[in-house]
């Protein structure tokens, strides 16, 4: 039972944080900003809030579920699926246009976050 509340929690902090990820893409993009560096700062917003909302809640076993060596690990898988998230938007930028971009965000980050759950919950919060 405890993996179905997980997997519950993850999934709806995740769609927060994504929301606010591709509200800070969109809206910088559109201001002029480059894509992977909207992206990137996108995903910076979406992390502080994610960092928190797993480990307070979806995640959490005790006090030090918020830790040093937590936040370490979780940097440590953000710039992975950064770095993955940010080619892939800037590739699909390049050969569709910014439309396309903002419309495969969610595709993109949605497949990144079956293997993120794992990741957070075998390693990062342990």
């Amino acid at each position: 039972m405890k993996v179905l509340r997980q997997t519950r929690h993850f999934m709806v902090f995740g769609i927060v944080q994504w929301m606010a990820d591709w509200v800070t893409l969109v809206g910088l993009s559109a201001l002029g900003m480059p894509v992977a560096s909207a992206n990137i700062t996108g995903r910076i917003v979406g992390a502080i809030l994610g960092f928190w909302l797993n480990g307070r809640f979806t995640f959490a076993h005790d006090a030090s579920t918020l830790g040093w060596p937590q936040l370490v690990r979780y940097i440590a898988l953000w710039g992975a699926n950064t770095t993955i998230s940010t080619f892939a938007i800037s590739a699909i930028h390049a050969h569709a246009n910014l439309y396309g971009a903002w419309l495969a965000k969610p595709l993109v980050e949605g497949i990144l976050g079956l293997g993120t759950f794992l990741v957070s919950r075998y390693w990062v919060y342990r």
